[in-house]
């Protein structure tokens, strides 16, 4: 198939198994989004997709090839990770930053393409005013948008994405999700790992819930987000509801009963 396929991928960390016998498939044209609670294995899972973590069992292809017998730089071309953390400690101004994203292609034709795809992607991205700053004297959100735009100027085929809304506020969630889908239109793969489980309902074709390194649930959104699941993979009460006048849900936390065990 096109986009990544795993089998039974196992990792364990010293003692502690963090993901066991994790099937997954990703498709062009879909975006998936990983959800879970914390330590359910989600970034470990995006690493192996990527092929930056190797799992102790199981494969991962890329294409229908083993990511392990991609070469570093075609693995480059084909595909793109944002890490949770943006962490640049030289002071590149924020177009270098995002220039970095094309050196998989240096040496290629598709370098004659280097300038238009940085400013496309700078644009995109809502960074282009930020293109003369240093990178470390950005906010945490201006940090995660010239990162999203560095990744979108690898032009790949599969988007991994790791909590990429984390430090944006609403607009830009929104425009960045936005963005993720419409690579997934045009025919990329788009793996998210999300925490916003109603912006997971928003815009992912399918969700897959982790929980304990197992996936707990994969399908459509309404089909997997569901209070029964999500109330036991949570640990914590939650309803999902239906918004009025819009056909989405969304997925809300029960407070009163935690409220009511505070007083």
């Amino acid at each position: 198939m096109n986009g990544l396929r795993a089998r039974g991928v196992r990792v364990r960390f010293g003692a502690t198994q963090v993901l066991d016998g994790v099937d997954l498939d990703v498709p062009g044209g879909q975006v998936v989004a990983l959800v879970g609670p914390n330590g359910a294995g989600k970034s470990t899972l995006l690493g192996v997709l990527a092929g930056d973590v190797r799992p102790d069992e199981g494969s991962v292809e890329l294409d229908a090839v083993d990511v392990r017998a991609i070469r570093l730089t075609d693995l480059a071309r084909r595909r793109a990770v944002l890490l949770q953390e943006n962490r640049l400690s030289f002071p590149f101004e924020v177009s270098d930053v995002v220039r970095m994203g094309r050196a998989p292609w240096q040496g290629t034709p598709r370098e004659d393409d280097d300038d238009r795809v940085v400013a496309a992607t700078m644009a995109t991205a809502e960074v282009t005013h930020l293109a003369a700053r240093r990178y470390p004297t950005l906010s945490g959100g201006e940090k995660g948008r010239a990162s999203f735009a560095r990744t979108l100027a690898q032009e790949p085929g599969v988007l991994l994405l790791d909590e990429p809304t984390a430090a944006l506020d609403i607009r830009h969630q929104e425009s960045l999700l936005a963005e993720a889908a419409r690579r997934a239109a045009a025919g990329a793969a788009v793996v998210v790992v999300l925490h916003d489980l109603t912006l997971a309902a928003a815009y992912a074709h399918r969700v897959v819930v982790l929980g304990e390194g197992r996936v707990r649930g994969d399908g459509p959104p309404r089909e997997v987000l569901t209070a029964e699941l999500l109330s036991d993979v949570y640990d914590h009460p939650i309803e999902v509801v239906e918004r009025p006048g819009a056909d989405e849900i969304v997925v809300l936390p029960v407070r009163a009963r935690v409220l009511e065990e505070t007083r």
